[in-house]
């Protein structure tokens, strides 16, 4: 169980971090990437030569006596869903920090540019399970409330299930939502229920992986435990061959992750423990920037 104090210095440090990354870097990306629920109506005005037809109000033309059009703007406030997988696994880390300190770093910095966007957000944490739901709300209190929860978050030693945080999101949300599904998704398949949540939100798949997971060092012989199942297996990594399985494995993994989320019709945010991630951050938005065009 970590102190309390310790917890509010991390959520010191991850806001300072966050807040400074969102304001130099990603505040304007943020908002011409991710989009409103549409066009919500302005006002009326006097029709001029130019205007489309299409948009003449008719009712309030009969009463005038002369033609006006409606006027239209989008709707840029958001409903913004981070679902965060808290399961063991994430407690893995051959860098400097693990994959569950980058998912609350990652998290953080999502947060913050949707506060500078006057965004609701909210906060689903899960495992095999929902373990907490926090209703989406807006305001820098209620980020500072969210991060808090993520850096108490105790990593659960069960089997992680995507379907469940995804089948309870479409029960509780139901107005449309982009939503960040972050995870290692080291979990059965779940396609079905990504492309259900994705048909009516914009549900984005945050994956995060550390280098060790790709590529074993030779080390000799090793005991290699899952965090999740507690099995335990002895690894010869000196024999080439073991170590080119593995990789080989860990590659073929990743792409069937990837094509899987391709057919769902998700968006892949790729994270890697040893890489920036606020690089992978700026491409992916460039990557959504360009299709938006």
């Amino acid at each position: 169980m970590q102190d309390v104090l310790d917890i509010l210095k991390k959520v010191q440090r991850i806001q300072i971090v966050a807040n400074r990354t969102v304001n130099d870097l990603l505040a304007g990306q943020y908002k011409s990437v991710f989009r409103g629920r549409g066009m919500e109506f302005d006002e009326v005005r006097e029709y001029q030569p130019g205007d489309d037809v299409r948009t003449i109000d008719w009712n309030v033309t009969a009463r005038a006596g002369a033609p006006f059009i409606k006027r239209f703007c989008e709707e840029r406030e958001l409903t913004v869903m981070l679902l965060v997988d808290v399961s063991a696994s994430g407690a893995f880390g051959s860098t400097e920090r693990s994959k569950l300190d980058l998912v609350i770093e990652m998290a953080a910095m999502l947060m913050f540019s949707a506060l500078k966007n006057n965004d609701k957000i909210g906060l689903l944490t899960f495992c095999d399970e929902v373990v907490d739901y926090l209703p989406p709300r807006k305001g820098k209190a209620n980020v500072l409330r969210l991060i808090r929860q993520l850096v108490a978050a105790e990593p659960i030693a069960r089997a992680t299930d995507l379907s469940a945080p995804l089948d309870y999101l479409n029960r509780v949300q139901k107005r449309r939502a982009v939503v960040f599904l972050i995870s290692d998704f080291q979990a059965p398949e779940a396609r079905h229920a990504m492309a259900a949540a994705n048909r009516r939100h914009d549900l984005v798949a945050v994956t995060i992986a550390d280098p060790r997971e790709q590529v074993l060092p030779d080390v000799g012989f090793v005991s290699l435990r899952d965090a999740e199942t507690g099995e335990v297996v002895e690894v010869d990594t000196h024999h080439p061959r073991v170590r080119q399985l593995f990789r080989d494995s860990a590659t073929g993994r990743d792409a069937a992750l990837a094509q899987r989320l391709k057919k769902a019709g998700v968006d892949q945010l790729a994270i890697n423990a040893d890489e920036d991630y606020q690089k992978c951050l700026r491409r992916f938005f460039r990557m959504r920037e360009r299709r938006f065009r």
